[in-house]
């Protein structure tokens, strides 16, 4: 085996997040994209002494527990990566790697309480984000997902499923009508063009619809005519705001550098739980709406009813998780990096008439410092990272009773439990919210408590 060569391995197990695990030449085989019982076939791209790692060109013998997919974009479309395995299998494989990389780290798995699948598993996204491009290299405007192990090649995803029929409308209109415009689409090496993105957003209890669309100036265009199309569709939910969205960046990332209104408002409202929502272009807001509201009745249950709580909701966002917890708690603080969200969070404090939150913006590392409040409860709810090391030791000084941490990244997460446990902290519960269905990612919750 060399870098480069093709090579056929049996799949025994899946790590987090959901990669594909054989044994060949001694070696520990990882397999994006394998699953369990899969004889694959793949081209070496990394090999060292102890593992090697292989890009998928087939699989040559499927797992018996297969199905076969249920949206006809699957494997093409770089999106989801597991709709041929039922949901059933889906949630027993998260399971199993959570709980395998706490048994790795040499944390108790006794107090593992198993995962709660998505209320649905189709038709859950309430954000998108579509880029425009083509599917071969002079071919058509396409307008929807990267292809699967492809740079460059964009495929229009109009019966994509695992967004609800407003999704698709908005975008099978939007790839027409821009296709009898003849206008190019951004080109990120040459850094020339002026479609760029679709962003969609969908407040699912309310039915209230956004939709964004992110271009260059290097044309001047006039979007009137768009913006009738979109408002004469037949939609579901109903279109309250049409957006533009100018961004010259040389990344390909949406950067609002200018925000244009063109039709209704520039958010939408959504209701969670009993509170509301305001929701606004760039504002982070779980894509799971159903989801979200499972995850946050998890965190307020962890948390417990006592009305004498002081509550710090760290890395708190738009403030969701601290508002849903105000209920329970004397008061609540929280603390996010990005002012926007900040100042979105305490518009919404007042929408939901909760006089006993403060929100904080800042870096949590620095801000932590100098807070004069002493919790009872800390809620982390970090970025893929985790917790940076320098606020992990603030947040061990206050000694609160109680720390629920919430992960998008169990790897993050078993480093810093870790550090806390270290600290004299012991895990009490933790579960697995998965929040996007046929897809490696979920959501975990861990409760921990102080020793006495």
């Amino acid at each position: 085996m060399r870098k480069g060569s093709t090579v056929q391995v049996r799949i025994d197990k899946t790590e987090f997040p959901s990669i594909g695990i054989g044994s060949l030449e001694g070696k520990k085989i990882y397999v994006k994209g394998a699953f369990p019982g899969q004889l694959v076939t793949g081209r070496v791209k990394k090999k060292r002494e102890g593992f090697a790692e292989l890009k998928l060109m087939s699989v040559d013998e499927r797992a018996d527990y297969e199905i076969n997919p249920s949206c006809e974009h699957f494997g093409i479309c770089g999106g989801c990566t597991s709709q041929n395995l039922t949901y059933e299998k889906q949630l027993e494989l998260l399971s199993e790697e959570f709980k395998a990389l706490l048994e790795e780290a040499g944390l108790p798995t006794n107090n593992y309480k198993g995962i709660v699948g998505s209320k649905e598993q189709w038709e859950y996204r309430n954000k998108m984000e579509f880029t425009f491009g083509d599917f071969e290299k002079g071919g058509e405007l396409t307008l929807g997902m990267h292809m699967k192990g492809k740079s460059f090649g964009i495929i229009t995803v109009d019966k994509c499923l695992i967004v609800d029929e407003d999704f698709r409308t908005v975008i099978k209109a939007t790839v027409e009508y821009f296709r009898t415009q003849n206008l190019p689409y951004y080109r990120v090496m040459k850094r020339e063009g002026y479609l760029r993105h679709l962003v969609i957003r969908k407040a699912i209890n309310t039915g209230e619809l956004m939709v964004n669309l992110v271009t260059t100036t290097q044309i001047d265009f006039d979007l009137s005519e768009y913006v009738e199309i979109l408002k004469n569709q037949n939609y579901k939910g109903e279109l309250v705001s049409v957006l533009h969205t100018e961004n010259n960046s040389f990344s390909d990332a949406v950067v609002p550098e200018k925000v244009n209104l063109l039709f209704g408002k520039d958010y939408i409202m959504e209701e969670l739980l009993g509170l509301k929502f305001k929701i606004s272009p760039f504002s982070f807001f779980q894509t799971n709406t159903k989801g979200a509201e499972s995850l946050y009745s998890i965190v307020r249950d962890y948390i417990g009813e006592s009305n004498n709580k002081v509550v710090f909701d760290l890395y708190c966002g738009t403030g969701t998780i601290g508002q849903i917890a105000a209920s329970n708690a004397k008061k609540v603080v929280g603390i996010e990096l990005i002012e926007e969200a900040v100042e979105a969070a305490k518009e919404n404090a007042k929408l939901n008439n909760l006089d006993n939150c403060e929100f904080l913006a800042g870096d949590v590392a620095e801000i932590i410092k100098n807070v004069k409040d002493k919790p009872n409860t800390i809620i982390l709810d970090p970025p893929r990272s985790g917790v940076h090391p320098k606020a992990l030791e603030y947040v061990i000084k206050f000694n609160a009773k109680e720390i629920i941490y919430v992960s998008c990244n169990p790897k993050t997460l078993v480093e810093n439990l870790n550090t806390l446990i270290g600290a004299g902290y012991k895990i009490v519960e933790s579960c697995v919210k998965d929040m996007f269905p046929n897809t490696p990612h979920a959501e975990a919750i861990v409760k921990l408590a102080l020793n006495a």
